[in-house]
C-alpha cells in the first residue's frame, strides 16, 4: 500500500522539494552578497525547514528529540548514522543554532540548485575522495573554522548510507582528524531512524507513512579517551536506540 500511494505522491513531493531548491538558489547568493555569512546562513536554515517538512506530502512524520543542554560556546562534533539524503536537511534545520557543517564530496559543489552554492559558501569541507591529502587538508581547515567560530560539524562515521537501516561498523578517522585540530570539541551522538524506508524502492516511488526520528544522545567528553574509544561509544549508543547489536 505504501508503494502504491508512493507512485501518486512522489511527484508532488519532488515538485515542492525541487521548487524549494530552485527558489532559494538566488536567495542564497543574494543574501551572501548583501549580508555575508550571517544572512546566507539564515537563508540556508529557512531552505532546510522547507526541505524537511516537504515530507508532509508523503505523510511522513518528523520527530526531533534533544533533552540535553548543549553548549553554543564551544565546538561540537555531531556523529550520526546515515540512512538517506533526507537525513541532512533535518540535521541542518534542527541543529541550526550550532552552525552545523558537513564534510561533502567535492563533486556536489557544482550543478545542484541551492545545495552546490551552500557547499561552496557555507564553510564546510568539500573533499576529493580520490585525493587523500586534499581530503585531510580540507577537514583540518574545517576544524580550524570550528575552533575559531565555535561551529559544529556533523559526520557520518559509517562512511556511506545504510540502505536497509542496519548500522555499518563506524570508522574513527573523521573523529580523530577533527579532535586533533579541535581537542576541546564536545562529541554528541545522534541516532536517525526510518529515513532509509523512504528510499527502500530507490528514487521512485518514495514510500509514505514513515515515522522519521532524529534523537540527540548523551554527549561524550573526549578527555583522555582515544578516537577509537570515542567512536565505539558513539556506535554503541546509537545501536541501543536502533536495537541493533554490535557485530563482532
Amino acid at each position: 500500500m505504501s508503494k502504491l500511494f508512493g507512485y501518486l505522491l512522489t511527484p508532488i513531493f519532488y515538485l515542492f522539494f525541487g521548487l524549494s531548491l530552485c527558489i532559494f538558489h538566488p536567495i542564497q547568493w543574494l543574501c551572501f552578497k548583501i549580508g555575508g555569512y550571517k544572512a546566507h546562513k539564515l537563508s540556508v536554515d529557512v531552505l532546510n525547514f522547507f526541505l524537511t517538512y516537504c515530507q508532509i506530502f508523503l505523510f511522513n512524520s518528523i520527530s526531533f528529540k534533544n533533552i540535553h543542554n548543549l553548549p553554543t560556546d564551544r565546538p561540537i562534533i555531531f556523529a550520526a548514522n546515515h540512512q538517506s539524503m533526507y537525513d541532512i536537511p533535518s540535521l541542518i534545520w534542527f541543529l541550526r543554532k550550532y552552525h552545523a557543517k558537513f564534510i561533502s564530496k567535492i563533486e556536489l559543489t557544482k550543478g545542484i540548485p541551492s545545495i552546490s552554492i551552500n557547499l561552496r559558501l557555507g564553510g564546510g569541507a568539500n573533499i576529493d575522495r580520490k585525493d587523500n591529502k586534499q581530503a585531510i587538508s580540507e577537514i583540518i581547515k574545517l576544524g580550524r573554522r570550528m575552533k575559531d567560530n565555535n561551529w559544529s560539524t556533523v559526520i557520518f562515521p559509517e562512511g556511506t548510507r545504510s540502505k536497509d537501516g542496519h548500522l555499518k561498523t563506524f570508522q574513527f578517522g573523521g573523529v580523530a582528524t577533527l579532535l586533533k585540530v579541535v581537542p576541546n570539541a564536545l562529541v554528541v551522538p545522534v541516532s536517525i531512524e526510518n529515513s532509509w524506508k523512504i528510499v527502500r524502492f530507490g528514487m521512485f516511488p518514495l514510500t509514505i507513512g514513515n515515522a522519521l526520528k532524529w534523537t540527540v544522545l548523551r554527549p561524550i567528553e573526549p578527555g583522555e579517551k582515544t578516537a577509537n574509544e570515542i567512536t565505539l561509544e558513539i556506535e554503541t549508543e546509537i545501536r541501543k536506540v536502533l536495537k541493533q547489536e554490535i557485530v563482532a
